[in-house]
C-alpha cells in the first residue's frame, strides 16, 4: 500500500499536524522519520495514506500548518520526495 510521510519540523508539529488531521477525519500516525529522508538530526514525520493526500494538505493550510517535506513510498519501500 502507499502511503504519504509528512515529515515536520519538531515532535510537537508532528503532533499538532496528526491532531489536526484526525480532527477532520483522515487517519495520521506521528513516526520517527526514516533515516534516509532524515536529513540531518532527527525529524517526525505524519503518515498518511495516499488517497487522503489532497484533503491533508487542505486541511493543513487552514490550520496554518506548513509541511517541511513529503515524500511517496516507492514500491522497492524507498522515499521519493514530492515538490509541493
Amino acid at each position: 500500500m502507499l502511503y504519504y510521510l509528512i515529515v515536520c519540523r519538531s515532535l510537537t508539529d508532528a503532533q499538532r499536524t496528526a491532531a489536526a488531521l484526525e480532527r477532520a477525519g483522515i487517519t495520521a500516525r506521528v513516526l520517527r522519520s526514516p533515516k534516509s529522508i532524515a536529513g540531518e538530526g532527527c525529524s517526525h514525520s505524519v503518515k498518511v495514506s495516499q488517497r487522503s493526500l489532497p484533503d491533508a494538505l487542505r486541511v493543513l493550510e487552514r490550520a496554518a500548518l506548513s509541511p517541511k517535506r513529503i515524500f511517496i513510498t516507492a514500491g522497492d519501500g524507498s522515499y521519493q520526495e514530492v515538490e509541493l
